[in-house]
């Protein structure tokens, strides 16, 4: 079937991470001139999860198959009425489609699965707007990871940064490597804070305050170490499983205090960022996603990172919604039937335009 193209587009790009922060939905629209794509964010917000939802998401991976199907359609459902407000709220008028990442409940490309929970077919009933939902099976199914599937829009929105690090639930990056764009999954980043934050109440460790006033523990960040270590140079994506398996256990040892626990997962997270990026050449690294906001923790990246290298924090809008945009970017590229997932990144068998799209 052949795909009308146009220049234009105002798509809104939907986001729920690792982290459970809450959904993150920006309206954005795309310009391609000369064979360069342009992006603004015109209206954009994020909407934190009640604590109905965010106890529903946390246990989905526990539910019978009959209650993860109904959880599915309810919370498609769910992410249709907020974006619906949203509309109405902010007064947008022209809308050419809804991109959706999901929420990942399931991530296990080893096994030839991943999955993203929010049905696009009832987010479609709720909108009456055209839907593009489940970006990453195609890619598991032709042997790939499934992600990290940012690259592509950092290579054709964010050409000007010679690597794009996102501090979300996941740390992760991406970078023109030899021709090609490479990216992977660096570490667990504000999974373990924000498990560590929620002992004391607290949604998160505000511009890393309680890690800035506490000291390293050695012996848990050996622990650390060596799960990462026994990876090699291999860096498969990473999900809940690994984190409920192999750190969570860690991150619960009360004989160590959880202001140490805190900055030894900061020093954790900066070497290991330190340790995927070699030295080289000058430099410019975008840093985006939650963590970007933990003043101490990009202190940390930066004084471990080679002095050739710059890390920017750029404007607000951008660190808190730059995946939001992406998606929407993604769902744009399906819409016009083009590559939206790169192999040199997943590993899969080929590029792929990934991504159903429905009405």
């Amino acid at each position: 079937m052949k795909v009308k193209k146009v220049r234009k587009y105002r798509v809104i790009g939907i986001m729920s991470g690792t982290s459970l922060d809450g959904v993150d939905i920006a309206y954005c629209r795309f310009v391609l001139k000369k064979k360069a794509w342009t992006f603004s964010i015109p209206a954009a917000l994020t909407l934190p999860y009640e604590h109905e939802w965010k106890s529903r998401l946390s246990k989905a991976h526990r539910l019978s198959g009959e209650a993860l199907a109904d959880l599915n359609t309810k919370y498609g459902k769910f992410l249709g009425q907020r974006c619906r407000q949203f509309i109405t709220q902010k007064k947008i008028k022209k809308i050419d489609g809804i991109a959706s990442h999901g929420h990942t409940i399931f991530h296990q490309p080893k096994n030839k699965f991943t999955y993203q929970l929010g049905d696009g077919n009832a987010l479609q009933a709720a909108t009456g707007l055209p839907v593009v939902f489940d970006f990453r099976s195609l890619d598991v199914a032709l042997g790939g990871e499934g992600a990290p599937l940012v690259p592509l829009g950092d290579k054709l929105l964010f050409s000007d940064f010679d690597i794009c690090l996102n501090l979300g639930g996941i740390a992760n990056l991406s970078m023109n490597m030899r021709g090609e764009r490479r990216a992977f999954d660096i570490c667990f980043c504000n999974m373990m804070l924000n498990y560590l934050a929620a002992k004391t109440q607290l949604d998160f460790d505000k511009d890393g305050k309680m890690a800035r006033q506490a000291s390293v523990n050695p012996n848990l960040l050996n622990s650390f170490e060596k799960i990462y270590h026994a990876r090699g140079k291999k860096y498969p994506s990473l999900g809940r499983e690994g984190f409920e398996k192999d750190f969570q256990h860690l991150l619960d040892d009360e004989s160590i205090p959880l202001g140490d626990r805190l900055r030894t997962a900061c020093e954790l997270i900066a070497d290991e960022i330190a340790r995927s990026i070699p030295s080289s050449e000058k430099r410019k690294l975008l840093a985006t996603g939650g963590g970007a906001h933990n003043g101490f923790l990009i202190e940390l990246i930066a004084r471990k990172l080679s002095p050739n290298t710059k890390v920017i924090v750029p404007k607000k809008t951008i660190v808190n919604f730059k995946e939001a945009l992406v998606f929407a970017f993604l769902g744009v590229l399906r819409m016009r039937g083009e590559v939206n997932v790169l192999k040199s990144v997943t590993g899969a068998s080929r590029d792929s335009c990934s991504g159903v799209l429905i009405g």
